[in-house]
């Protein structure tokens, strides 16, 4: 997958250094994925939400953070949307 958006996750990780490694981790899986379906996903990242219009949640740090990402399934681009804390965490 093509990933744009990185710069969020940069800024991101610069305020979170807790989320850094699973971050790292996650772009590295993410670039060499080719996902095609949600399942291919879901083999992955079983705990990853699906929504409409291909957008993908996924739990960060244990559901500490949570990374919204737009797939384009036959262009193999990943675009990040969003990333920041859970509902739950916000004011913890």
């Amino acid at each position: 997958m093509r990933i744009i958006g990185r710069g969020k996750l940069d800024e991101f990780v610069g305020a979170h250094a807790d989320a850094r490694s699973w971050i790292e981790n996650w772009l590295a899986n993410a670039e060499a994925a080719q996902w095609k379906t949600s399942q291919d996903i879901k083999q992955s990242y079983a705990s990853a939400s699906f929504l409409a219009d291909n957008v993908v949640i996924f739990n960060v740090k244990g559901n500490r953070y949570r990374l919204e990402v737009q797939i384009a399934y036959k262009t193999g681009i990943a675009v990040v949307q969003w990333i920041g804390l859970t509902p739950n965490t916000r004011n913890a």
